[in-house]
């Protein structure tokens, strides 16, 4: 197997014709089916399913392409960098929680980036199952997993199990986000069965390895409440907490300025007693660049800046 291999696989994926691909490459369709054939040969398994109807990638093809695509991409990049002496570009990746004090830590890191050289940052909100996934695909370089601290146990052996790295950036409870219009918004605590009557903006895809799904959703979702509107994405969950006073949503503490663009108030709730953590997690032996370092130091400063102000409400 070389890189050119590599190159004809990409091709006939993305034409889903040998003889196309053959013309984009500029070589013979029996020269291209041939390398095609050594390739396979080489490892072992098959890659292209040839059928009436043209070809389409068998499941080995598809998780192969996945490899093939993102070195060429490495290729691609360390020629760039070397090539008539280009500026090493500044790359950060990384996949988090939905959560509105790490997307605030990304706005104060994003005005610090030096504009004297290309930059790429790849920022995807995600549940922990995804972020796993990313990372250990190498997708994306680092991940923030968050997790309620009953299932410690579950994560910290598929933190093992898998080869991360895992360190814990902060721990805390979710906190009860509702409408300034809300009813609820200007009790001074909220029991649970009070929700009994509200609908619950939560996320669509909760998860905790090892558990089903329907165990997952009883431990993590409002016991007491049977109506919910499951939206994956944060600022369309924000808008129908503004913009529906009979909802609610338990989130990660969220920061002044995003709860007055939103018109939301967090409202207390003493019997709430589930600890969450964010833990940042990367592969064994990869190092942290300097730009990756300053990401995660403007996560604990948000965290810190966050804490000091619900403190000084509190008083």
């Amino acid at each position: 197997m070389n890189l050119m291999h590599l190159k004809y696989a990409v091709e006939v994926a993305k034409t889903k014709s040998i003889s196309k691909a053959a013309e984009n490459l500029y070589m013979g369709q029996p020269n291209l089916s041939r390398a095609i054939k050594e390739l396979e040969d080489s490892l072992g398994i098959v890659i292209f399913s040839r059928t009436t109807k043209g070809i389409t990638l068998t499941p080995d093809g598809e998780q192969f392409l996945q490899y093939a695509k993102r070195i060429l991409a490495q290729v691609d990049e360390v020629e760039e960098i070397y090539r008539n002496g280009k500026t090493h570009k500044q790359k950060l990746s990384v996949c988090v929680p939905r959560s509105s004090y790490i997307s605030a830590a990304l706005a104060e890191f994003a005005k610090e980036i030096s504009l004297d050289c290309p930059v790429e940052i790849m920022y995807k909100e995600t549940n922990s199952s995804r972020t796993i996934n990313n990372v250990l695909k190498e997708e994306y370089n680092l991940g923030i997993v968050r997790y309620q601290t009953a299932f410690e146990r579950y994560y910290q052996n598929m933190f093992g199990e898998k080869n991360l790295e895992h360190e814990t950036l902060t721990e805390f409870s979710y906190v009860l986000l509702v409408s300034a219009s809300s009813p609820l918004a200007g009790r001074s605590n909220v029991e649970l069965k009070d929700l009994a009557d509200y609908i619950e903006i939560t996320h669509g895809d909760p998860y905790v390895p090892s558990m089903p799904l329907i165990d997952v959703k009883k431990a993590e979702l409002s016991e007491f409440v049977d109506k919910r509107i499951f939206v994956f994405e944060r600022g369309s969950q924000f808008e129908l907490l503004e913009k529906l006073p009979s909802s609610f949503m338990w989130v990660s503490p969220v920061p002044e300025d995003t709860l007055k663009k939103y018109h939301l108030v967090s409202v207390s709730c003493q019997a709430n007693e589930k600890v969450y953590k964010d833990v940042l997690i990367y592969k064994k032996g990869y190092r942290l660049s300097e730009l990756e370092r300053r990401f995660i130091d403007e996560v604990a400063k948000a965290d810190t800046a966050l804490r000091r102000s619900m403190k000084k409400h509190m008083l």
